[in-house]
């Protein structure tokens, strides 16, 4: 049966709208919202990296979280610009692959990095007089570079499982990018097996860094609940309170997207999900982690 199907060599990305004068105005929209997501996070990596007053644990897993949020839009905006503008929607088979992996890598490189700087917000207000002699920055070196790995390999699995399928007839990716969801529609053999593997390894990595974050704001809530002064209670809150956002927003659409059947697999609905994390997300975390913030200012 394998060797009698006729395997596709190239994909085509179904756009956001066929109308010219909508994907003109979506161009349009994108564009400027990819520009200020690149500006906003490339200032807060020139910012952490010249400033010798940001050279702390915090604002070296921000800088981590910057250059994810510059590598999660690059990896999917421009090859939606240019078939916004340009109609160019074919992506070939390496490329479509090669897209895949890296958007992968970074949203499972950017829930890992979550949980670390969640333990970080922990240590920094449950342990303060200890907080230098536990998170030094050989210590975040390490932890920063274990989420990356970790991400790397990742995405390493689900794109071997994805790209090891067999496709046929139809090449037309449901998505204005590649990913795993419509990728696995459009297999012309079954696809359970794989879909198990894929969720119980998204399910087990996901869920420990979950357990990792949601602990650490067990614990943070706690100490500031037993504080005695409201001004301390104020900051502890305004230290957590952005880097919390981030979380929830993050979070809540990459489960949606990836934690799931694929017979649950709406185009749409999928589409308004993936905008969520893939390209408002890197947006507002340079606006959520440092509007208030009275150092990077």
């Amino acid at each position: 049966q394998r060797a009698n199907l006729s395997t596709v060599s190239e994909f085509v990305l179904v756009g956001l709208s066929d109308a010219p004068e909508v994907r003109f105005l979506l161009f349009v929209l994108f564009l400027i919202i990819y520009l200020a997501t690149m500006a906003g996070n490339i200032t807060i990596l020139v910012a952490i990296t010249t400033d010798t007053h940001l050279h702390n644990p915090m604002y070296f897993f921000l800088g981590n979280l910057s250059l994810l949020d510059i590598l999660c839009p690059t990896t999917t905006v421009p090859k939606m610009l240019v078939a916004l503008l340009l109609e160019k929607k074919v992506i070939s088979f390496t490329g479509c692959m090669l897209q895949l992996f890296f958007l992968i890598d970074v949203v499972g490189t950017e829930i890992f990095l979550l949980a670390v700087m969640a333990y970080d917000r922990y240590v920094a207000i449950c342990h303060p007089l200890q907080y230098m002699k536990i998170v030094s920055m050989k210590v975040c070196s390490h932890l920063a570079i274990g989420t990356w790995v970790t991400g790397f390999f990742n995405s390493l699995l689900h794109t071997s499982l994805i790209f090891t399928l067999f496709f046929c007839d139809s090449n037309e990716v449901d998505q204005y990018y590649c990913d795993i969801p419509p990728m696995l529609a459009l297999s012309c053999l079954p696809t359970y097996s794989r879909e198990l593997v894929i969720l119980t390894v998204a399910g087990v990595l996901g869920s420990s860094a979950f357990v990792v974050t949601l602990i650490s704001y067990i614990y943070i809530l706690f100490a500031i609940l037993c504080m005695k002064s409201s001004e301390s209670r104020h900051k502890a809150f305004s230290t957590c309170g952005s880097h919390l956002m981030v979380v929830c927003l993050f979070y809540g659409t990459t489960i949606c997207t990836y934690v799931r059947p694929s017979s649950t697999y709406s185009p749409n609905q999928d589409r308004i999900v993936s905008m969520l994390y893939g390209t408002f997300t890197p947006l507002l975390n340079p606006i959520i982690c440092t509007l208030r913030n009275k150092e990077v200012k």
